[in-house]
């Protein structure tokens, strides 16, 4: 038994709670990681794992093991790390997941100069605007937006979306300008509906200008749950768009979009850079961080004082 790759396949199932999904993240087979954990668990003589056919639980003496494991391998990693450090730049795997406007818009044209400057470092990027879970999948972070409801994970908030209203001209040759934002809620007008990851549901439009603070709910006959197909709906005039600055800039100078509701303040969205708990940040991880942060202080800079 090779006892990193035992430890490595303990506690990998520990954190997705299951085989099959350990399996999947560490590219071995449901049965390899189950004859790793039964011969960890014939050398310590001791049973690390209840298994039945629903689900994984890890026994008492499992999770004061798992404790020490996740420390021991964090030491192992950082090890590594010093040493390419002083030898090397950052090299290795990185698994992140951002949402799909940023990553066509911003990342993904900016990845040429961080290759040049990380050559060694490679990117697995799942692009959607989908809830993860970091630790049963295995990512190293995410780039999400709004207020954080989990606090046992770690974030580092490196943006801030501004957003306004827009709606393209095939749009308002049909249904007309509106001038104030209740006209979205007349028969008339639609807007393009955002399906939100965490309730599945279309939120309601938030603005204000000066003391009048409004809610619009509105009418639709689309709801998307992704920023670049919700953009293409909006484009392609199906209501009117509620839109980050950074993914309405450039339609609006080619006069795609029409910004709509002049002096009308939308609440700003901060943006986090989120990574699991108990892990060690490593170099990679370190670099890609603060290639994010700058990314984000040209296209949604933070505007305020509050902490990150």
């Amino acid at each position: 038994m090779d006892r990193f790759d035992a430890l490595q396949a303990f506690a990998r199932v520990v954190e997705a709670g299951s085989f099959t999904k350990a399996a999947q993240t560490l590219h071995i087979s449901k049965t390899t990681v189950s004859l790793l954990i039964q011969q960890l668990e014939a050398r310590l003589r001791v049973k690390l794992l209840n298994r039945t056919t629903r689900k994984v639980q890890v026994t008492a003496d499992g999770a004061i093991y798992y404790a020490r494991v996740v420390r021991l391998l964090a030491d192992l990693e950082e090890a590594d790390t010093s040493l390419l450090r002083a030898s090397a730049s950052p090299k290795g795997r990185l698994r992140v997941d951002i949402p799909s406007p940023f990553a066509s818009m911003i990342l993904v044209p900016a990845l040429p100069a961080f290759h040049a400057r990380y050559p060694d470092i490679q990117l697995d990027l799942g692009v959607s605007d989908r809830m993860v879970d970091l630790i049963a999948d295995n990512v190293d972070c995410v780039l999400r937006g709004g207020e954080l409801t989990d606090s046992t994970l770690v974030a580092r908030r490196v943006g801030e979306l501004r957003f306004g209203a827009y709606a393209a001209p095939s749009y308002l040759a049909r249904a007309g300008m509106p001038v104030h934002p209740r006209e979205l809620e007349d028969t008339h007008h639609r807007i393009v509906g955002f399906l939100r990851a965490s309730t599945g549901k279309v939120a309601p439009l938030a603005m204000w200008r000066d003391a009048e603070r409004i809610e619009v709910r509105g009418r639709y006959v689309v709801a998307l749950d992704d920023g670049n197909a919700y953009l293409a709906a909006g484009l392609a005039g199906m209501g009117m768009l509620c839109l980050p600055q950074y993914m309405a800039a450039e339609r609006v100078a080619k006069g795609e979009l029409v910004p709509l509701f002049d002096g009308w303040c939308f609440e700003s969205m901060p943006m986090h850079l989120v990574f699991p708990p108990n892990r060690h940040v490593s170099a990679r991880l370190r670099v890609f961080i603060d290639w994010v942060d700058q990314l984000m202080a040209q296209y949604a800079p933070i505007t305020d004082a509050r902490d990150t």
